[in-house]
């Protein structure tokens, strides 16, 4: 029976985590691992764009989402590439929109058996203002969650 496993990465810290505990719990034969990031456009966009105008700003900002988008697609598939060597069945995947909605659109699209994510153990106001990624999966997700913690507390998410 194949195990479906969805990996949800930001490229953080977190993320690395929650890759080598994959990597570590799960039996190569008969799992499957999705690697999956979801680039939360226009979050991080600079202020210094988000309120230009005219031609030259609009160019600036779709390079600003080329990039990103590029810098997603290689994390994504240098990670799928790490778990393949590792002797993963894996694929990739990148959407864009809140993560936490696309995790769990994606999970049940996929019919995932289990999500994967690193936690950054944010508290108090952070997590407020911030939110939370994996309360907000482990609130809706139509299976399984495994929330992975072991980076800084104080880490900031990677810019993507």
């Amino acid at each position: 029976m194949l195990m479906k496993i969805l990996l949800a990465i930001d490229g953080s810290e977190c993320s690395l985590v929650a890759v080598e505990a994959v990597a570590a719990q799960f039996q190569r034969q008969g799992t499957e691992v999705h690697v999956f990031h979801a680039d939360e456009w226009p979050k991080g966009l600079p202020t210094s764009l988000a309120f230009a105008e005219g031609p030259t700003a609009a160019a600036a900002i779709l390079q600003l989402h080329e990039t990103r988008e590029s810098d997603a697609r290689a994390l994504v598939a240098h990670t799928v590439q790490q778990l393949q060597t590792a002797g993963f069945r894996s694929t990739g995947q990148v959407r864009t929109g809140d993560a936490r909605h696309e995790i769990v659109a994606y999970a049940s699209e996929w019919r995932a058996d289990l999500i994967v994510l690193g936690s950054h153990g944010r508290r108090g106001v952070d997590r407020f203002l911030l939110g939370s990624v994996s309360d907000g999966v482990v609130h809706h997700a139509p299976c399984s969650v495994e929330i992975v913690r072991g980076c800084a507390l104080d880490e900031a998410p990677a810019e993507i």
